[in-house]
């Protein structure tokens, strides 16, 4: 429930929200209701205030009135929710009506004393009114979405029925015309489910239904040569197992589907990821960094078992048969220097805890950053074997050599060098498999984790089907249909390949520092742009004397950018300007991190220059946007922004002074890299200030927009007839009246308190 809008406040609904449809439609609610209830105490109760508070009043009860007519024809439609719906539905409309009540204030004319008075004749009833339509909004939504999952399983159902059918075919004909059906029935699993994969909040089973799909797709046209060749020859072994082969991977990949809308496993047991190496390095790393604020956060030994864990791991690449000779006494000579560190940090950890010392000595610090850096020199020489071994993989194979001549020797009816050609294609999908592991290790994240598993899976389920396709069309080498199910799963794998180097290219990016999709400016400055000023400045790289002294310097501007992630976050609007620009500086300072710890985009000081640069400019930039918006503020709101606004040009000001001043000397460059680093520092701590500002202004005005709205516009955002069949029998895209109930959500806004 942490991530849900409904914990939010006091509001708890008791109700787990998996999507992000129904949490958006209800942010705006949860939004309203908190400024509703935590309005000021006593308000100037001057005539625009009270009309504005009994327009509001009335809205609500009109709106929740349409949205709940919505969720009573839902119950209708679905009987085992029926009871449950109109329940919920019953207490929104009593809410409602409750708020409506408690906000008409006409009858109030007697002021007190002070000439002020409370916008409420009962706070405590508002407040039990607001939660209860909060409550029972949410669980209207939750039960509708419900029936979108129902509608998931319903086609899965359909879908698996049709597929016994078409496993127990005997004629072209029967087939063809199932076939058929099935095909209409997979194109409306395709859209239920990737209308679903696009809904999930949690990455992790985005990822999984992903690849779920992915298996899906690929898998019809398998299916239906694979069937077709069966049919031509009934009596081929070799045939029918390619079939099955094809007819059972679906049938997973069906279940996979309905374990992640449903939340549940055949065995009760939730399907738990392999432990990874970057993620037990993660871990590690942040026990060994929280002894800074805590000596007794970990014990020795605990710290000690997870690296030995650690180095346990690591296995998986130095006992590789093609792991050369050097990686291999690398990664060794690493894992023996981390563990070296890592005891040494132990005994400084232990004098500091006889001393009875609070926080970590000097000798202590210093400890805690060599053992991180050489874990962190570990991970980096992991990802280094296992993408290089990747890279050269998908070169190997780029021409696919070993896949067509065992086409070629299928077509001549050649069995021996089916064979021979076999036995190497499955020494290629030994090495893919392996390598697929290695790069499941060093992913980076957990969706990314997902993908490895399941090109790894691919690899290993399609590389035999070839080969049984093959062996297939060795015996039958006249047989055109037997060559074209052939050429289809040969698609597949090289399908796959592809999709690896798609895998290879995001895995780097997450090890560079860009950070995903949500990203989209480019980490360095183009080419010539930036330039005009540094050309004869000399690149350099911190030595590691200088990366210790920069790494505490680093890590706070690592904590302000967490700050300002996580108030974007807080956004509804993630398209607004301002959100925009804030997530490209956030990205930029981030980066900013990354070279102070060796890693990232930025490789020597040159690059940090031009960096903070662009980093400087795109502030200025945020000055101009944060201007405009001013002038659409009141003065008391304007002085919220207007200084802290002059702050951000004044340190971005500063920063570009700093990187555009030639300087020349190891000192000077290095004293010019904590320059640089400290006025980022000073642009980020202001965002983290400014953000929940704008936002929270942001949401005022649009709430007022839409709150005192002409009674024309509620009626033309409300539908011609909430009961209309096609919302209802699972034809519109969000099926079963959930854009219905979303509409009409839009509706119950709350005049936000001035």
């Amino acid at each position: 429930m942490a991530s849900s809008p409904c914990g939010s406040g006091n509001f708890d609904c008791g109700l787990e929200i998996k999507t992000r449809s129904v949490e958006q439609t209800l942010m705006p609610l949860v939004s309203q209701i908190t400024t509703l209830i935590n309005h000021k105490d006593k308000l100037k109760k001057t005539e625009r205030t009270l009309q504005a508070i009994r327009r509001v009043g009335q809205a609500v009860s009109v709106a929740v009135g349409r949205f709940v007519a919505v969720g009573e024809a839902i119950a209708l439609e679905n009987e085992d929710l029926k009871e449950e719906m109109n329940l919920a539905c019953f207490e929104a409309r009593r809410a409602g009506t409750a708020i409506a009540q408690l906000t008409d204030v006409s009858g109030l004319d007697q002021l007190e004393t002070d000439g002020r008075s409370t916008v409420f004749s009962d706070r405590t009833g508002m407040v039990k009114a607001a939660r209860m339509l909060l409550s029972s909004v949410t669980k209207v939504l939750v039960l509708a979405d419900r029936i979108v999952v129902k509608q998931v399983i319903s086609s899965r159902n359909k879908v698996l029925v049709t597929l016994e059918q078409l496993e127990c075919v005997s004629t072209f004909q029967e087939f063809v015309q199932i076939f058929s059906q099935f095909g209409n029935e997979m194109v409306e699993f395709a859209h239920l489910t990737g209308d679903r994969q696009n809904d999930l909040k949690d990455e992790k089973k985005k990822a999984r239904m992903a690849a779920a799909r992915a298996v899906l797709e690929k898998c019809t046209m398998m299916l239906l040569t694979a069937s077709k060749t069966c049919l031509r020859h009934p009596d081929c072994e070799s045939a029918r197992i390619n079939k099955d082969a094809v007819f059972h991977r679906m049938r997973c990949a069906l279940d996979q589907v309905i374990e992640i809308v449903t939340d549940a496993r055949p065995s009760g047991e939730a399907k738990a990821l392999p432990d990874s190496i970057y993620a037990g390095i993660k871990d590690f790393k942040g026990k060994v960094e929280g002894l800074r604020e805590s000596l007794c956060c970990v014990s020795p030994e605990a710290l000690v078992a997870q690296l030995g864990a650690l180095v346990e791991q690591t296995e998986d690449f130095t006992d590789s048969a093609y792991t050369s000779h050097e990686q291999r006494e690398s990664i060794l000579q690493l894992c023996h220097l981390t563990r070296q560190e890592t005891q040494q940090l132990i005994c400084t950890w232990t004098q500091a805890q006889s001393l009875k010392a609070k926080e970590a000595t000097e000798e202590m610090e210093l400890s805690i950053l060599k053992t991180c850096q050489s874990i962190g020199e570990l991970r980096r020489e992991l990802h280094k074997v296992a993408v290089g071994r990747a890279g050269d993989l998908l070169k190997l194979q780029s021409d696919h050599l070993a896949l067509q001549a065992l086409k070629a020797a299928g077509g001549e009816g050649n069995l021996e060098a089916v064979a021979e050609y076999a036995r190497t294609l499955t020494e290629q999908r030994e090495q893919l498999v392996e390598t697929c592991r290695l790069l499941c290790h060093v992913s980076g994240t957990e969706p990314l984790e997902i993908t490895c598993i399941h090109a790894e899976e691919t690899f290993h389920i399609i590389g035999p089907q070839i080969i049984s396709a093959a062996q297939t069309l060795a015996l039958h080498p006249s047989s055109k249909i037997a060559k074209e199910n052939l050429d289809v799963f040969s698609e597949a794998w090289e399908s796959q390949l592809c999709d690896m180097a798609v895998l290879l290219k995001e895995i780097n990016d997450v090890f560079e520092g860009r950070r995903g999709d949500k990203r989209t400016y480019l980490s360095l400055p183009r080419p010539g742009k930036h330039l005009t000023n540094l050309k004869t400045a000399k690149a350099a790289k911190l030595d590691a004397e200088e990366q210790t002294t920069i790494a505490k310097l680093g890590l706070e501007l690592r904590l302000l950018t967490s700050d300002v992630d996580s108030e974007l976050e807080r956004w509804e609007d993630q398209d607004h300007e301002i959100v925009r620009q804030s997530q490209s500086m956030s990205s930029m300072a981030y980066s900013m991190y990354l070279f102070t710890r060796g890693e990232g985009l930025l490789k020597t000081t040159l690059d940090l220059f031009h960096q903070a640069e662009v980093l400087s400019e795109q502030g200025l930039h945020l000055c101009s946007v944060l201007q405009a918006f001013s002038t659409q503020l009141l003065d008391e709101e304007k002085a919220l922004i207007i200084p802290e606004m002059e702050k951000l040009a004044g340190a971005c000001q500063q920063l570009q002074i700093c990187a555009k001043t030639p300087v020349q000397g190891k000192s000077a460059t290095f004293q010019k890299v904590d320059s640089s680093i400290q006025s980022t520092k000073g642009i980020m701590t202001v965002l983290v200030y400014l953000l929940p500002v704008c936002n929270k202004l942001v949401r005022k005005y649009r709430s007022e927009r839409s709150s005192q709205g002409s009674p024309q516009n509620w009626r033309e955002r409300q539908l011609s007839t909430p009961v209309k069949e096609d919302a209802l029998n699972g034809k519109s895209s969000n099926g079963f009246g959930v854009k219905s109930l979303e509409q009409h959500m839009a509706n119950l806004t709350f005049l936000e308190s001035k």
